[in-house]
């Protein structure tokens, strides 16, 4: 019963392909972006924090369909990619990332925010009384004490994009072997007259990733937050 088929398993391993380049892409600029909103002030900036977080509150179908219309083979930037690199994104499993990292972006904003907001300045400060530059007073005292917010979102977003399926499917269509990752799959099983063993097993693993992926990040925060003490 539990014997997965190889359609499901070239899902699984889309689908964590996916993921991990919409992490790898989300990782850096959260970091940058929570940086700015907590430590900057400029006109705007509530503006830019609304932005960022406006995929957790409008429909999925709408943050796909806006891709679309910019990443599509004749929108704005979908044509500059094509004519200036001759890479097109849509209907693409590097489409399915963009969605993903999209949708799990303000998920690793807040959780590196609301750490950056409890450091202590003054921790800082000394340091760089004490002749540290700004980038080593980063690496040695700020990236420490933020770190359990950084990998509560790093898991966080690597499960929200696992299980990504409203923008994924509305900008790269549910194509099996290129744009078809789990949630797609398990749509299409549930399609399908023989497909309940099929669904049921892929349901299996979505809440066996999400609940290992909930409970490591809970694990992994009080471990380091011990540590920090």
């Amino acid at each position: 019963m539990f014997a997965l088929t190889p359609f499901e398993i070239g899902a699984i391993e889309l689908s964590l392909k996916v993921a991990g380049l919409a992490l790898l892409g989300c990782l850096p600029m959260g970091l940058l972006v929570a940086w700015v909103l907590v430590r900057c002030d400029f006109y705007g900036k509530s503006l830019l924090n609304g932005f960022i977080h406006l995929p957790l509150v409008l429909p999925p179908v709408v943050v796909g369909y806006l891709l679309l219309v910019l990443f599509g083979k004749q929108g704005a930037l979908g044509r500059w990619l094509w004519a200036t690199f001759e890479v097109s994104i849509a209907f693409s499993w590097k489409g399915a990332a963009v969605a993903a990292g999209i949708m799990a972006f303000p998920l690793m904003v807040r959780s590196v925010r609301l750490s950056l907001e409890l450091v202590d300045t003054g921790l800082e400060d000394a340091a760089r009384t004490l002749g540290a530059s700004p980038k080593w007073v980063f690496i040695t005292v700020t990236l420490p004490l933020i770190l359990p917010g950084l990998l509560t979102g790093t898991i966080l977003t690597f499960a929200r994009c696992l299980g990504e399926f409203g923008a994924t499917i509305t900008f790269v269509s549910n194509i099996p072997g290129e744009t078809q990752t789990l949630p797609l799959a398990l749509y299409s099983l549930t399609q399908a007259p023989d497909g309940d063993l099929g669904a049921l097993r892929l349901v299996v693993i979505s809440v066996v990733i999400s609940l290992a992926a909930l409970i490591a990040s809970e694990s992994l925060s009080r471990r380091i937050n011990n540590r920090l003490r």
